[in-house]
C-alpha cells in the first residue's frame, strides 16, 4: 500500500475514534480495545480475538443500551445478542458496530441505532407464528432481528444495490424464512397481505394506506412518521379500526419513491 494512503488511513482511523469518545460511545478500556483491533483488521475474516471481542461488545450493547432503556422481551433480547450486527457495517465502520448510535452503511442510507431497533421490534409484539412485513431493508439488520423472532419476514427494498447485498448476506447467514424484494414499498406485498406486524425503517409524510389495509385485523405497524419532524408511532388495527399511539421522537432517512408525492 502506498506511504500516502497509509498516512491517510491512519488519520482516518484516529479521527473516527477521537469522534466516538466525545460521542461518549466509548466507555471502558476493552470497547476501545474493540476500534484498536478492529479498524486496521476491518474485512478480515477468521480474527479469534476479534471475534471475542465483537462477542463482548454485543452483551454489552444488549445489557447498558437496550435492557437498561427498558427492554424486556427475553425472546428479543436474546435475538439482539446473537445477531451479529457487525456483519451488516461496512468494514470501514466496523469497529463501531455496537456503538450507541446509527452508521452510514452506504447509497445516503443508515443502519439505526440498536436500542431504536429493539424498541420497534418490541413495539410489535411478535409471535413464532406472525408473517412480518418491513419496508426498508437496508443493511438487512432489522430483516434479521425478526427472522429470529417471526416465521416469515417479508423486506422490500427501493436502492437497489442494498436490496441485493442484503439478500446475499441473508442467504450466506441462513435465513431461510426471510424474502426480499427490491422495489418501492409504498405499495407494500399485496401478494404476500396480510400481514401480523408491518414494520418501516424509512420515515413517511404519513403512513401509506396500502400498507394500512394490508396490516391483518390484530395487526400491528410501527412506523416512523413525519419530515423535519418525526414521531414514531404505533398503528393498531382492530375490528377494521385503527388506533395510532405516540411513542417518542425519532430522526429517520425519508422514504423516497411513491412517498415522497404525499409532501
Amino acid at each position: 500500500m502506498p506511504l500516502g494512503r497509509v498516512v491517510l488511513d491512519t488519520l482516518t482511523r484516529v479521527s473516527l475514534l477521537a469522534r466516538m469518545k466525545r460521542r461518549s460511545w466509548i466507555r471502558a478500556p476493552w470497547q476501545a480495545a474493540v476500534v484498536a483491533l478492529a479498524l486496521p483488521l476491518a474485512g478480515c475474516a477468521g480474527e479469534t480475538e476479534l471475534d471475542s471481542l465483537f462477542v463482548r461488545a454485543r452483551m454489552d450493547m444488549v445489557r447498558s443500551q437496550i435492557e437498561a432503556r427498558g427492554i424486556e422481551d427475553r425472546r428479543l433480547l436474546d435475538a439482539m445478542r446473537k445477531v451479529e450486527r457487525h456483519r451488516f457495517v461496512p468494514a470501514s465502520y466496523r469497529a463501531y458496530s455496537y456503538a450507541d448510535g446509527p452508521l452510514p452503511i452506504g447509497e445516503g442510507q443508515t443502519i439505526s441505532q440498536p436500542y431504536i431497533v429493539a424498541l420497534m421490534t418490541e413495539l410489535l409484539k411478535l409471535d413464532s407464528a406472525d408473517r412480518v412485513l418491513e419496508i426498508g431493508t437496508g443493511s438487512g439488520y432489522q430483516a434479521a432481528i425478526l427472522g429470529e423472532l417471526a416465521c416469515e419476514v417479508y423486506t422490500i427494498e427501493i436502492v437497489e444495490p442494498l436490496g441485493r447485498k442484503a439478500q446475499k448476506l441473508l442467504t450466506e447467514l441462513g435465513y431461510k424464512n426471510i424474502s426480499v424484494l427490491v422495489g418501492d414499498g409504498y405499495a407494500g406485498w399485496p401478494e404476500q397481505a396480510p400481514f401480523d406486524a408491518i414494520i418501516l425503517t424509512a420515515a413517511p409524510p404519513k403512513i401509506p394506506q396500502p400498507l394500512l389495509d394490508q396490516l391483518a385485523d390484530g395487526g400491528r405497524l410501527v412506523a416512523p412518521v413525519g419530515e423535519q419532524f418525526q414521531v414514531l408511532q404505533l398503528v393498531e388495527k382492530k375490528d377494521g379500526k385503527l388506533r395510532t399511539t405516540e411513542i417518542t421522537p425519532v430522526r429517520f432517512v425519508p422514504m423516497t419513491g411513491e412517498a415522497q408525492k404525499e409532501r
